[in-house]
């Protein structure tokens, strides 16, 4: 059986920022048009392979409901929703905890989990390349590396795949040999349930206020760099701000035509 986890706790403080309180929206689910023109909806789409979708929200969590509630009967039954109650206070590494917490509880047996960040439109291509690639994957875009905003993937010396990010948005800094270096793609499949269930426990008693890469990284730690397929992702937007919205929106209606 196959999961998916996707968080969209965040805020969205970038997304409505400038903007009257009347037009704050949360970004997951922000449209312009038809109701399908959100985020969620485009990743939901991609995620039907899937036999449990987690979706772990916490800021705008009512309306979050209120939509899912109005999806395609084949999608919202896959869905499990997850509250995380400290999404204003710790980092994004406590609602993949949760998440994972939540589909570890269940009694499926789970032989694989693809996790992806809730923000993020990714062409179909790579997504499903991603989802169809043996193992595990990490994921790679094409965008420059700007240290204000991109999570750096890199391989250092011995090997093994590592990440680089300033919570911040200040400089980055690597401190040993690298080989290799690349903007992350913020999507992940864990193919050994055992390691990341390990992992999520670990985060939890002694880092629990990090972020998701926490238990990302403590996973790849013990994870052969053999057993890792590096996808890079064709497409790939974060969307921040109402201007990366408008850019996503305009693909879905080229795609559309």
């Amino acid at each position: 059986m196959r999961a998916v986890i996707i968080t969209i706790a965040g805020v969205s403080s970038r997304f409505n920022e400038g903007l009257p309180l009347r037009e704050h929206s949360h970004k997951s689910i922000y449209h312009e048009g038809d109701r399908r023109n959100t985020l969620l909806y485009h990743l939901l789409e991609k995620c039907r392979f899937a036999d449990r979708i987690i979706l772990v929200g916490g800021s705008c969590f009512d309306e979050v409901k209120e939509y899912c509630s109005s999806l395609p009967v084949a999608v919202k039954e896959k869905i499990k929703l997850v509250y995380n109650e400290h999404y204003a206070d710790l980092a994004s590494g406590y609602s993949l905890y949760l998440g994972l917490s939540s589909l570890f509880e269940e009694e499926n047996n789970y032989q694989e989990l693809l996790f992806v960040e809730g923000d993020l439109d990714i062409d179909r291509e790579s997504f499903q390349k991603a989802v169809d690639c043996p193992g595990d994957v990490i994921s790679y875009s094409y965008e420059p590396i700007y240290a204000s905003k991109a999570v750096v993937l890199y391989q250092n010396a011995e090997g093994r795949y590592r990440y680089a990010f300033n919570s911040s948005h200040g400089l980055l800094q690597i401190t040993e040999p690298f080989s290799m270096i690349l903007n992350s793609g913020q999507m992940w499949k864990f193919t050994n349930m055992d390691l990341l269930q390990k992992a999520n426990r670990k985060f939890y008693q002694e880092e629990k206020d990090g972020t998701n890469l926490r238990i990302i990284q403590n996973y790849l730690d013990n994870r052969r760099p053999e057993d890792i397929t590096v996808v890079g992702l064709l497409r790939w937007t974060n969307c921040n701000t109402r201007q990366d919205y408008k850019k996503i929106l305009a693909y879905w209606e080229g795609e559309a035509k």
